[in-house]
């Protein structure tokens, strides 16, 4: 058996494969080593991890923040946890590649709680913009979208209705509001959180608005830096990507660009990806 995760800033999903018809999958709390040491990984596996632990011959991890410098945070946690030397890890962004294009090129999108992009020629990260984080990047992301969102509800930028919808639905004070963004950890998983907010009220033009600005932003500042945008499929996973591709549909055909595939999450296509 083989175990897939797909790892995000906000959730890890995990996929025990046995074959491709028998495959069991749960989820945990995200595996981000970039904010996480090594005990605080097997304290996530111990206490959240579901599916059985004996069988597995060979993990494959895909995760945010699995850079060369923090890969071993989760490895030797893995390696410790599930008691096996043949542990794989490597960035979320090449499993969103395998998962969306599998062996064919193709520029990969990632669009949840944190943003990122690429040219794949089929077996490799060619090019990628680095997306910098929510602070200074992540154009399109969850957190970036809650972070317009907030930030223009405070500054009274929407119609009265709006904004006391958003007062009713989160019961949050503004000073509330700031204490998680500046002084809590994880603001960006915060801030993603109020992505529904934004599908509920999509009919509102400044709401939409909102999106598709954010969206074009990703693509004028991300994806146009890839000489291969024009002449190959950008096809995109992640939930924001996923709940609002009406609205990414809209931008990418305004951009004159080709779109591949949509999917909520990788872990599918990773599934097909690695399992004969």
């Amino acid at each position: 058996m083989i175990l897939i995760a797909d790892s995000g800033s906000t959730k890890t999903t995990w996929s025990l494969c046995r074959n491709r018809n028998e495959v069991k999958t749960c989820t945990t709390s995200g595996i981000n080593p970039f904010y996480l040491e090594k005990q605080e990984v097997f304290r996530i596996l111990d206490e959240e991890y579901l599916l059985p632990e004996s069988g597995i011959e060979s993990v494959f991890f895909y995760g945010a923040g699995c850079i060369p410098p923090r890969i071993s945070v989760v490895s030797d946690a893995l390696k410790e946890y599930f008691g096996i030397e043949n542990i794989h890890v490597n960035t979320d962004l090449l499993g969103a590649a395998r998962s969306l294009c599998g062996r064919h090129p193709g520029i990969v999108c990632i669009l949840g709680t944190g943003s990122n992009s690429c040219f794949y020629d089929g077996e490799k990260i060619v090019r990628n913009v680095s997306p910098l984080g929510f602070i200074l990047g992540d154009e399109g992301s969850g957190a970036s979208l809650g972070r317009k969102l907030v930030s223009d509800i405070l500054k009274n930028q929407f119609p009265k209705e709006i904004k006391d919808d958003f007062f009713s639905d989160y019961q949050q004070t503004p000073a509330e509001i700031l204490e998680n963004v500046y002084r809590k950890p994880f603001p960006n998983r915060y801030l993603a959180q109020f992505t529904p907010f934004l599908a509920k009220h999509i009919a509102n033009p400044e709401i939409s608005n909102l999106i598709e600005s954010s969206f074009d932003e990703f693509i004028q500042r991300n994806i146009l830096q890839y000489p291969e945008c024009r002449t190959n499929k950008m096809s995109f996973t992640g939930s924001v990507a996923y709940y609002f591709r009406n609205n990414l549909t809209k931008v990418i055909e305004k951009r004159d660009l080709v779109l591949g595939e949509i999917t909520q999450s990788p872990i599918n296509g990773l599934s097909d990806f690695h399992v004969i």
